[in-house]
């Protein structure tokens, strides 16, 4: 019986033994449970940097910032909550709060999601009284966009909450984050974004805070956004905004000397402020669902049209380098030229019957004359197809029919065919020059963006080089390099020899051609006027809509300041709309103010809203 009860009391001793070594090691030496207790008992926040600031070239302050309060939760920290109570204080709809709940539970039941966004100072301020009724939800600071223009949403952008595809890809957002979705913002949203800083902090059972842990020893600090200065001149692209007002289209204006983008007009647009704020989704939502007036349409980036007669400079130049036409060349023109069979080119160039060579050609837009240079250019080579070719790689070479690659996220390829795209239409070897003769005179399948002839005026400004076109002027006050790519000069494959023709016959287009009624006294502009056809398909049939206004200069001639291309939607010849507004661009960047009083009265009172909506009423009209 003793010896039993030794036993007893033995293993009763050993376990207490076991039990006490286990405890020591736990408490003394392993810090695993003490790591786990400190992490329930210390929270880390997130401190949300500012964002960088956006300035025009010029310094004018954009786009800065504006303080306001997100309510996070924590879906395993967050208890029973009287949601009548919690709606009265937040403001947030039943439905919504529903919503963020579940996609809080979706993203994580561990991490913190956003659960009601973007309120103001005064309207946190009772929820804040209150929070501890509703535990698992806390108060994050956060940095909206604050706009100090009412123009340029298209170029600076807006930013938005992450998604999930976003949050995967980059470690660095949470939910309930912001970022560039467009624009400056999204094409240089890391420079903005700056770097997040952290916050320990204890909490007591309730996860409330109590203190700083360590006394912020180990408390990170936020790195602000860096500012950006964008070669925008805003007062330029509030101008341009005053001059499209009741029509639709694009302005694009840019440094011949630099590629810098000096205003990026596109009608219809929207405030920039339209897009920041509470009701910035339904906002966006209602601008999507607009497919009539396309609002969210960058069109000077995004709209591929016809180019018209703008493009017969870069035929000119194309025919001069391959040495089939000469400033001396010359062409019959008898209000156009038939050609194939019985087909007809017509031409409005007045020449009735006489001699066109290139100056005549240039300064009053012969079809005759380039539409038969094209096709010496094609048949210089033993077949179509090989001459299309070389004249495509000329072409391309003004970066034409492919991304220019500029600093924004958003662009059009426009297209320049080539003999594989022909062969697909027609057959193999089943095609002439005459075929494709409407290319001749930037019709047909050629299509290009406003930015594009813009850079083309660069190209010819600068006789045959440029820089890409891009948006960044400078990062965090030049102390950060600009991409090497945009600090690049480019060459196309026309000598510089053959500009000089091309740009004293734009010159003539301000003082005796096309656009004589839009010159400036006392600054040589160059220029070129074009009327681009516009059909559309409708169940099979081919309609013609009212035609595009195209204008596409640079100026002064010698030593050009700047480089533009306007195009209109629906308006008409070239010289009508086009012309004004690029002379009227150009004259308020060289001068700063207007003297061509009665150009700006005219264009301000034209609006082809009507001219609209028949198009959508009635495509046959």
């Amino acid at each position: 019986m003793k010896q039993k009860s030794f036993v007893i009391g033995f293993f009763i001793i050993l376990i207490g033994m076991i039990i006490g070594i286990r405890l020591f090691y736990i408490q003394i030496i392993d810090n695993e449970y003490k790591k786990l207790s400190y992490k329930n008992a210390i929270k880390k926040e997130y401190i949300i940097p500012e964002r960088g600031y956006i300035y025009d070239r010029n310094g004018k302050l954009l786009v800065s910032n504006l303080q306001v309060y997100d309510i996070m939760g924590v879906p395993n920290q967050i208890k029973s909550f009287d949601t009548a109570q919690f709606i009265k204080y937040t403001g947030i709809t039943l439905e919504d709060l529903k919503t963020n709940l579940s996609k809080a539970k979706k993203y994580s039941w561990n991490k913190a999601s956003l659960i009601v966004p973007r309120l103001y100072k005064d309207e946190i301020a009772l929820f804040a009284e209150k929070i501890n009724e509703f535990p698992g939800f806390f108060i994050q600071k956060r940095a909206i966009r604050k706009y100090h223009t009412k123009s340029a949403a298209n170029v600076l952008g807006f930013i938005r909450e992450v998604n999930m595809k976003e949050l995967k890809k980059d470690s660095f957002y949470i939910p309930g984050d912001l970022i560039g979705k467009a624009g400056v913002e999204k094409s240089y949203e890391f420079q903005l974004r700056g770097k997040k800083g952290i916050r320990y902090f204890l909490t007591d059972k309730f996860n409330r805070k109590i203190e700083s842990y360590k006394s912020g020893k180990m408390d990170v600090a936020p790195e602000a956004g860096k500012d950006l200065k964008i070669s925008i001149d805003i007062a330029l692209q509030v101008f341009g905004d005053s001059l499209m007002s009741g029509k639709r289209g694009a302005i694009v204006a840019l440094e011949p000397q630099t590629g810098e983008i000096l205003a990026l007009i596109t009608a219809p647009t929207y405030p920039p402020e339209y897009l920041s704020g509470r009701n910035s989704s339904k906002n966006f939502n209602r601008l999507f669902r607009d497919k009539v007036n396309n609002p969210l349409l960058d069109r000077g980036l995004q709209g591929a049209y016809p180019p018209g007669s703008p493009f017969k400079l870069i035929n000119a130049l194309v025919g001069m380098q391959e040495g089939v036409i000469t400033p001396q060349t010359s062409y019959v023109c008898n209000h156009g030229f038939y050609y194939g069979k019985k087909a007809h080119m017509f031409c409005h160039c007045g020449a009735n019957g006489r001699k066109v060579h290139l100056p005549w050609a240039i300064t009053n837009s012969c079809n005759t004359f380039f539409s038969k240079s094209y096709i010496k250019i094609i048949e210089k080579y033993s077949s179509a197809a090989e001459g299309l070719d070389h004249w495509s790689k000329h072409v391309k070479s003004f970066g034409l029919g492919s991304y220019l690659n500029t600093d924004l996220p958003v662009g059009s390829k426009g297209f320049i065919p080539d003999s594989k795209f022909y062969d697909r239409y027609y057959g193999k070897n089943k095609w002439y020059s005459t075929f494709t003769l409407s290319n001749g005179i930037g019709q047909g399948e050629v299509s290009t963006t406003p930015i594009q002839l813009a850079n083309v005026m660069n190209i010819i400004a600068n006789k045959g080089s440029y820089f890409t076109p891009h948006i960044i002027k400078e990062i965090d006050h030049g102390k950060y390099p600009i991409e090497k790519r945009l600090k690049t000069r480019r060459h196309t494959s026309i000598d510089s020899i053959y500009f000089d023709p091309v740009i004293n016959n734009m010159a003539n287009v301000y003082k005796r051609g096309t656009a004589r009624y839009s010159r400036l006294k006392d600054i040589e502009l160059c220029g070129k006027t074009g009327t681009s056809e516009n059909k559309i398909r409708v169940e099979g049939k081919i309609i013609s809509l009212p035609d595009h206004s195209i204008f596409v200069a640079f100026g002064p001639k010698e030593n050009p300041k700047i480089a533009i291309a306007v195009f209109i939607e629906n308006g008409g010849y070239g010289a009508t709309i086009a012309a004004p507004i690029a002379t009227l661009m150009i004259e308020k960047y060289l001068r700063g103010k207007i003297t061509r009083t009665d150009l700006w009265n005219n264009i301000r009172n034209i609006s082809l809203e009507d001219i609209y909506k028949m198009k959508y009423n009635d495509p046959q009209q």
